[in-house]
């Protein structure tokens, strides 16, 4: 199976495992649970969920195990990309195409619709630490722990993001708010896959180099994307962050420098994957990443 295959038969696993939580029943709140649905069944990349699967299967193949933490992941990335387009932040009105939540809907329900994304997967995650199954539940409760210091973390970068907006910022400010903003999440994911797989500390230590060198080649490539890429493709305007003066690693050091930098991190992202003889998907994936035009 070619990688771009077995990309799109994760992603349809992951779309299916997320149907299973929207809320469809009747209720004084159903326009926040279609809120809710709006945002999260829009569409994109999943890979998030992806990295936790692929992850733990370097070690071990039954990830039907794992869906819970796959699928708690993806809830708090949309819960953050709602919040982010909100008219406080980043003020986006179209997201994969299609209106941002606080415009379908209005910004009090966006808000809250974020909010309860946010708590579903910590509902999810609390009631498979209540599961017993193969995995141990220390490991659950290790994952668990990674999960909620990625999600602060996450809350701090995208607060050092508005708080420098139209600022001149300092580069280690600059790599703080990347690492925490996307970065913290991506590690997250592979470091999730690797502890519910039962992993050794020094596979863990070798997987989360190899996550920090992709989490910032992934936010390197989205300030490209942001600076030229296609808004057909993109499904959301390109060159706002130009224009809200934000800081970011193009316009800070350069889009030649960015895209010199997007390929070091890459190559070093490889090179660390390609200890482990089963990788491959891992390897596609960092090359998918650099490359992606949305």
């Amino acid at each position: 199976m070619d990688f771009k295959q077995e990309l799109e038969n994760y992603r349809k696993i992951v779309e299916q495992e997320l149907e299973k939580y929207i809320r469809k029943e009747e209720c004084p709140e159903r326009i926040l649970n279609e809120s809710m649905e709006y945002s999260l069944m829009a569409g994109g990349k999943r890979l998030r969920p992806i990295l936790v699967i692929a992850t733990y299967k370097l070690f071990k193949e039954n990830y039907n195990l794992i869906m819970p933490f796959a699928v708690a992941i993806e809830m708090i990335h949309n819960f953050s990309l709602i919040h982010d387009d909100l008219p406080a932040i980043d003020n986006d009105d179209i997201r994969h195409g299609k209106k941002t939540n606080h415009k379908q809907f209005n910004e009090a329900t966006a808000i809250l619709a974020g909010d309860g994304l946010l708590n579903q997967a910590y509902i999810v995650i609390s009631e498979e630490l209540m599961n017993k199954n193969e995995i141990e539940e220390e490991l659950k409760i290790k994952a668990f722990n990674e999960f909620t210091n990625a999600v602060d973390r996450m809350i701090a970068g995208e607060y050092v993001d508005t708080e420098y907006e139209g600022k001149e910022i300092a580069n280690e400010y600059l790599e703080y708010m990347h690492k925490n903003k996307t970065g913290a999440l991506l590690q997250c994911c592979v470091r999730m896959g690797a502890i519910l797989a039962k992993a050794n500390d020094e596979d863990i230590k070798k997987l989360t180099k190899y996550a920090e060198k992709i989490g910032l080649a992934f936010q390197i490539k989205d300030d490209i994307l942001s600076e030229i890429g296609n808004e057909k493709i993109l499904g959301k305007p390109v060159g706002n962050d130009k224009k809200k003066k934000k800081c970011t690693y193009v316009t800070k050091f350069g889009l030649e420098e960015s895209k010199k930098k997007l390929e070091e991190l890459t190559n070093e992202a490889i090179e660390i994957i390609n200890n482990y003889s089963n990788s491959e998907f891992l390897k596609e994936l960092a090359i998918y990443m650099k490359k992606r035009k949305k």
